[in-house]
């Protein structure tokens, strides 16, 4: 995968209206997220809806209680393994929220001023797909050779930055096999 302006080559686009100026334009980590729409049920344009401010709240009775939210992600990556982007990681996305990352004894505030989002299709039960980590890893790569501050070791879950809050990706997520995937990489 390859990165130009911003945007991954060869991923389809979805462009949020839920973006903004990155302060300092550094981008230097990566948080892991999950996501279903309506929650434990997979495909579907919910999720696409949701970042876009389009998602019908009549659709499901869990929408109500979202439909206003104003949020987004870098990237969604399908259960099938498609990547979505829906900001270009030179802007700030709004995935993290109230969170905090602890770095060489200071902590950080604001995650979303210096971090990627990357949304994974699933939930904290079912197990994420082979399809979901290889594509993960390809963008992490990719990531990493582009912007000279981020390292796999900068890589998180939203559960880590927010954790009496969140507890995303969960314990589905196999960050072994993640690594795995990353060693296969180079």
């Amino acid at each position: 995968m390859r990165i130009e302006k911003g945007w991954l080559e060869s991923v389809r686009r979805v462009a949020s209206p839920n973006q903004d100026a990155r302060p300092e334009g550094e981008v230097s980590a990566v948080v892991l997220h999950s996501i279903s729409l309506p929650p434990g049920e997979f495909g579907g344009e919910y999720i696409e809806q949701l970042f876009t401010n389009t998602l019908d709240a009549a659709a499901h009775p869990f929408f109500p209680s979202i439909a206003q939210l104003r949020v987004s992600a870098h990237l969604l990556i399908r259960r099938d393994g498609e990547c979505v982007q829906f900001v270009p990681f030179d802007r700030r996305a709004w995935h993290a929220g109230r969170s905090c990352w602890i770095e060489e004894g200071r902590i950080r505030r604001a995650l979303n001023d210096f971090t990627v989002g990357i949304e994974l299709e699933g939930d904290e039960v079912h197990a994420y797909r082979d399809s979901q980590y290889r594509t993960l890893a390809a963008v992490t790569q990719a990531l990493k050779l582009n912007y000279p501050d981020m390292n796999y070791a900068r890589i998180t879950s939203h559960a880590r930055v927010a954790p009496l809050r969140k507890s995303d990706p969960g314990p589905a997520f196999d960050w072994a096999y993640f690594r795995q995937c990353l060693k296969a990489l180079g």
